[in-house]
């Protein structure tokens, strides 16, 4: 029985990296693309000139620009992000079994039957560089949560191949940070609990990790071991449309968020239309996050994904706080629908 081969292929720095190629001159200052550092914009990536100033992904623009005042912050270019990740995905298809986009900067394939994984690694490299002028990082393992892993090893232009028999070696000291779904505050709650690798985890079992943990303490016992049966997914079903905007003061009173739905339902259409879902059987939702910094979300299967069901929605969200508006988004999931049972509009 042959030994299943993953690669997860991740383009480093990708936003910037395509700024740094169509504009070499910024190639060796710190940069980053992100929003406005006047209101309340995020950096969306940053080259490596900027990350040693501590510049990370997700940090307000302001703060960034006071970490590294040197930093050269761009405002971001979708369509010409989307354009590079096109040619970058078609080249990483041809070589695929199976094939799973999961964002537009990374992937997972697997090669077809009898092909090097290692080698065909080096392949996807060579060309991504040659006819895009990026690096991609490629990491090649026994599954898709240690390609992952190793995908990100040896950043920028890395690749790193992990064996089965090294798997047990590499997930005793590997830190639970790396591991999906560990974020800085369950990283904090297991090193309060005095674990903080993977080696210490399998100290436990599997009972007892669910019992203190839940759901997450199943995917941490298996996840520890290195196991992850996860198949690649050619295509995933679409759970939702929705878009978003983040305001730079807040908006206070249920007519100030009113006026910002017309905005909102334009982008919403456009997306829809791109979805290829239809404009019926939808059951729409509203988020707000509060100037407080806490959210909640309204839906409803009795009103319609049109404009007036919308501001239905904002009105009975705006009555869950007190508080100012600082981001609003409209959206709609698919309702499944038993034919027995007719429409429920």
């Amino acid at each position: 029985m042959s030994v299943r081969r993953v690669l997860h292929v991740d383009c480093d720095c990708f936003f910037a990296a395509v700024e740094m190629h169509d504009n070499p001159q910024w190639r060796d200052i710190p940069l980053a693309v992100g929003g406005d550092p006047n209101g309340r914009g995020v950096i969306a990536t940053c080259n490596y000139p900027a990350r040693a100033f501590g510049v990370r992904s997700a940090m307000p623009s302001a703060l960034a620009l006071r970490m590294c005042p040197s930093l050269l912050l761009v405002p971001g270019r979708m369509v010409r992000y989307r354009q590079v990740s096109d040619q970058i995905m078609s080249i990483l298809r041809q070589y695929a079994r199976l094939f799973e986009q999961v964002s537009v900067d990374e992937a997972y394939l697997e090669p077809h039957s009898g092909v090097d994984a290692a080698w065909l690694a080096q392949q996807i490299r060579a060309e991504v560089r040659a006819r895009t002028g990026l690096t991609v990082s490629v990491g090649v393992a026994p599954n898709r949560f240690l390609a992952k892993v190793a995908s990100d090893w040896n950043k920028p232009d890395g690749l790193m191949v992990l064996s089965e028999d090294q798997i047990p070696a590499f997930m005793h000291s590997l830190a639970v940070g790396r591991i999906p779904g560990v974020g800085p505050r369950f990283q904090e709650r297991l090193q309060a609990d005095g674990i903080s690798t993977c080696g210490q985890l399998l100290e436990f079992s599997l009972a007892s990790l669910v019992h203190q943990y839940g759901r997450m303490g199943a995917a941490l016992y298996e996840r520890a071991r290195g196991r992850d049966d996860r198949p690649l997914q050619e295509k995933r079903e679409r759970k939702s449309v929705s878009v978003e905007r983040t305001f730079q003061r807040d908006l206070w009173g249920v007519e100030a968020c009113l006026a910002q739905l017309p905005g909102l339902w334009s982008r919403w259409c456009e997306r829809i239309e791109h979805s290829g879902w239809q404009g019926t059987g939808l059951q729409p939702f509203v988020k707000v996050r509060f100037s407080d910094f806490t959210s909640t979300t309204v839906a409803s299967v009795h009103e319609d994904a049109n404009c007036e069901g919308f501001a239905r929605l904002i009105r009975q969200a705006m009555e869950r706080s007190p508080q100012g508006v600082r981001l609003m988004g409209i959206g709609a999931r698919q309702v499944r629908i038993n034919p027995a049972q007719g429409s429920l509009f």
